[in-house]
């Protein structure tokens, strides 16, 4: 059992180390935004002959799989991006791939592709692109009834826009997110988001500003599809009362709504074609007063509006990385830590925070800055100094010093928002040891770690037995900083919002819950 254990954990580790030789570089990334500008076209016709039955995006793919697979419906899901292991971007009735699965089919597509792109005069698929082509083998493979496929970057140019007959599609909230590729405006990614639209195919949206909500419509009008704004979530009608929600936050209210239409509208487009019945269900009302609704309740969905208490260290994961979702994750924050802190005992607030790409981090964090965090501390999306055995969380797109760059432009940002900027001269450089900083120093109750889990080892002192039961070795830090975390150690309790990335809560919950990487 242990050589068989053994066996599966080294080849999952070769598929994922030849998956990384696919991440697209520097390079490359400036041929993509040439190719989405001048050849769109090109970039679909190269995945063409894969398909799904329905696509959207976001939480809402998550509480639209989880009401169809409660119909007894098998249901992959393909989504981006993972959090700890590669896998978790393929999900057969909600569950990853099993390592096995995932090491079986990517060989068959990676030998099948490499064997032949020379004749074809074209190079292997990056990264993105081939995970969606090894989703559809998958899907295909293990015979699921339904797909929800989750978009990757806009809409219109987007490797999983080669579906061109989905049964419904959805738009979540918009908001301005990787402006170099889909545009500088609030108009330009309405219209690359509606790209995914198809004739004939409905299409439901939540409610949107006014601008976008034009494009749209317009954009709907043109293709020749229907296009609908799904009510408020408080309009459905439910005997027992409110509905809840598995997924906590304001904001996945209106994803829900989407997704009760886009699983309504899909069952009813099942149902016609004849091949089960459903008429037990209420599928002719606008709205809904159904067994649709118990899947909302079940629904999850980590590192969104996800909350772990170990024991005196309690941690608030969102993966917040625009001004509206950061806007949303503050509300929910917010409220969560009224809840929690109602006592009169020492409570000391943590935001650990990081951004990636192109992204504005210092309007996310001065929307942070009300929540009167005692610490900030930053760190890159780096899990560990030593990366033996973390082939799922590596990124070659971005440089070490680069990283660490940003935290310490994050650090500033937020010094600069508390009124108490490093003053030129100060010691503020980082500590080198070795080719990693250990620690940025400054007067203020800022911190610059190397790694995640030295952030994480800090801040939680010891007190948090799951981190302290993950066997990593203590990574050590300076006198100078461990005496400043007299506070961590004495607080009744530590509530720590882990915001900014994806890839940043996705580090963090390797260390606190282990059997996402199990």
């Amino acid at each position: 059992m242990i050589i068989k254990q053994t066996c599966v954990r080294v080849c999952v580790q070769e598929a994922v180390c030849a998956l990384n030789t696919l991440q697209t570089n520097v390079s490359v990334l400036d041929q993509v935004q040439r190719e989405r500008s001048e050849l769109p076209e090109l970039q679909l016709q190269a995945m063409r002959g894969f398909l799904h039955r329905t696509g959207l995006t976001g939480s809402t793919c998550a509480f639209t799989e989880r009401i169809l697979r409660d119909y007894g419906f098998r249901t992959g899901f393909y989504s981006s991006p993972h959090l700890v292991q590669v896998r978790e971007r393929i999900r057969i009735n909600g569950q990853p791939i099993s390592k096995e699965l995932f090491t079986k089919y990517f060989w068959e597509v990676f030998s099948q592709l490499d064997a032949t792109k020379d004749s074809h005069g074209v190079n292997m698929p990056a990264y993105f692109r081939f995970l969606t082509i090894l989703a559809f083998h998958v899907f295909l493979q293990e015979r699921v009834d339904l797909a929800v496929i989750e978009v990757g970057i806009g809409g219109a140019y987007d490797c999983t826009n080669i579906i061109r007959k989905p049964w419904v599609c959805g738009i979540s909230s918009l908001g301005i997110d990787h402006t170099s590729i889909l545009g500088n405006t609030i108009e330009e990614i309405a219209w690359q988001k509606a790209g995914i639209f198809k004739p004939g195919v409905p299409v439901f949206t939540v409610k949107q500003l006014d601008r976008p909500m034009t494009v749209l419509q317009d954009r709907a009008k043109e293709i020749g599809c229907p296009l609908w704004v799904c009510p408020d979530l408080e309009q459905y009608e439910s005997g027992a009362g409110p509905l809840s929600l598995g997924l906590a936050g304001q904001q996945q209210r209106c994803n829900a709504s989407l997704a009760l239409q886009l699983s309504k509208t899909w069952l009813q487009r099942y149902r016609q074609s004849g091949v089960c019945d459903l008429s037990h269900t209420s599928l002719t009302s606008p709205l809904i007063s159904l067994p649709l609704s118990p899947g909302l309740e079940v629904t999850e969905w980590p590192g969104r509006t996800q909350t772990l208490r170990h024991g005196p260290v309690t941690y608030y994961l969102d993966g917040a990385h625009t001004t509206g979702s950061m806007q949303a994750c503050v509300h929910w924050f917010s409220q969560e830590i009224q809840q929690e802190e109602s006592s009169n005992s020492p409570v000391i607030r943590v935001l650990l925070f990081n951004t990636t790409g192109e992204r504005d981090s210092a309007a996310m964090l001065k929307l942070l800055e009300p929540c009167q965090f005692d610490f900030a501390v930053f760190c890159p999306n780096i899990t560990e100094t030593i990366t033996e055995n973390n082939a799922d969380q590596q990124n070659f797109n971005v440089s070490v010093e680069n990283m660490l760059t940003r935290c310490l432009d994050n650090q500033i940002s937020w010094q600069s928002l508390s009124g108490t900027e490093t003053k030129q001269g100060s010691e503020s450089e980082l500590l080198i040891k070795g080719r990693l900083p250990l620690l940025a120093k400054t007067r203020t109750h800022t911190m610059v770690f190397p790694c995640i889990l030295s952030a994480l080892q800090w801040i939680s002192q010891g007190r948090d037995a799951v981190l302290a039961a993950a066997g990593s070795p203590y990574l050590p830090v300076q006198p100078s900083v461990t005496a400043k975390a007299e506070p961590l150690r004495e607080a009744a309790q530590v509530s720590v919002l882990v915001t900014g990335s994806l890839h940043l809560v996705g580090g963090v919950l390797k260390y606190l819950d282990p059997s996402l990487a199990s």
